[in-house]
């Protein structure tokens, strides 16, 4: 007799098991097919309460929790292989796993990331989703952290900030209040929260020209200080090259945010990375190329010291918080 487990699976995620190593999830295991290239492997978790909402749609929890695991692979240089996924439910209601399926699949197939295998569990807990993602790179290429050199320009992808905005709006925050006649904006902030955009169409870009990179998730100050410290560098950053969307830019004017709540809110998914001058023009003309906007935010120095942020008099600026913290 099937057991309840066994109907879940194969109800919801037998379907998205496209790739023949996946064995229709019917074994205890799937085959990851071999090649000439580095395997990345990377895992992320989103829990209720911590990284999402209650309220969060299912679809965009399933979205958020294989993109940020894609983001860590871009940030790598990699392209994506595949993904194992856990799920810890407090119930299995056909109303929350069907779109949270549909919307998993539609990911996985754009994304060519198919589905491999996992485990579903029942918690009395929040729920948890939990995806070890793994994707591949040539032999020695993958991007480090600790690879970042002494006047290596500091590089940032996309905007800044709009994510921790996204959440503040969702929460009736400041941000919310400021833009409450303005349905657009706060659909906008809400959006990049809960559906970030993986940057794997710079992963060839990090591979041929960033010397370090990693992808921004607890807050650009403070996933720059980790780089740093991996690479035994510091940084000079300025605050007024940080690259602002229109609507971040327009509550910051206003001082409904403060520049603080931007660079330390988390939940970018940006790429961070640290490019030598004399591979910075082919770097920016290949981000071109493939769509993708990237901005110098500063340049990697000399020292141990934790980065500097400084203002348009080049002031430094005294930071409360560099991050989010998970604990």
């Amino acid at each position: 007799m099937a057991s309840a487990e066994h109907d879940l699976i194969a109800r919801y995620f037998r379907p998205l098991a496209s790739d023949a190593g996946a064995l229709g999830l019917i074994d205890d295991a799937a085959v990851l097919a071999a090649s000439g290239d580095d395997l990345v492997v990377t895992v992320d978790a989103v829990v209720e309460g911590v990284h999402f909402l209650a309220a969060d749609p299912p679809d965009t929890l399933a979205r958020k929790a294989l993109r940020v695991n894609l983001s860590d692979l871009a940030a790598k240089g990699a392209v994506p292989a595949g993904f194992v996924l856990t799920l810890a439910l407090r119930q299995a209601a056909d109303d929350w796993l069907a779109p949270f399926a549909r919307a998993l699949g539609e990911d996985a197939a754009a994304f060519h990331c198919p589905l491999l295998g996992g485990d579903t569990v029942s918690t009395p807990g929040p729920l948890t989703i939990s995806i070890t993602a793994f994707g591949r790179v040539p032999p020695g290429r993958m991007v480090r952290r600790d690879g970042a050199q002494e006047g290596d320009r500091v590089v940032v992808s996309g905007s800044i900030g709009d994510a921790a905005l996204g959440l503040d709006v969702l929460k009736g925050g400041k941000a919310a209040a400021a833009l409450a006649g303005d349905a657009a904006a706060r659909d906008f902030l809400t959006g990049r929260y809960r559906v970030p955009q993986p940057r794997l169409a710079l992963a060839k870009t990090l591979r041929d020209h960033a010397d370090a990179a990693m992808d921004v998730s607890d807050g650009l100050v403070g996933d720059l200080a980790k780089l740093c410290a991996a690479s035994g560098v510091s940084a000079r950053i300025e605050a007024g090259a940080v690259p602002l969307s229109p609507v971040a830019a327009r509550l910051l004017a206003s001082g409904a945010v403060a520049f603080e709540t931007l660079v330390s809110g988390g939940d970018d998914y940006e790429v961070l990375a640290s490019v030598a001058e004399n591979r910075w023009a082919a770097f920016e003309a290949a981000a071109r190329e493939v769509g993708v906007a990237v901005t110098t935010i500063g340049r990697i120095t000399a020292g141990a010291e934790p980065p500097v942020l400084v203002d348009s008099r080049g002031q430094a600026m005294a930071l409360q918080r560099l991050s989010y913290s998970h604990f």
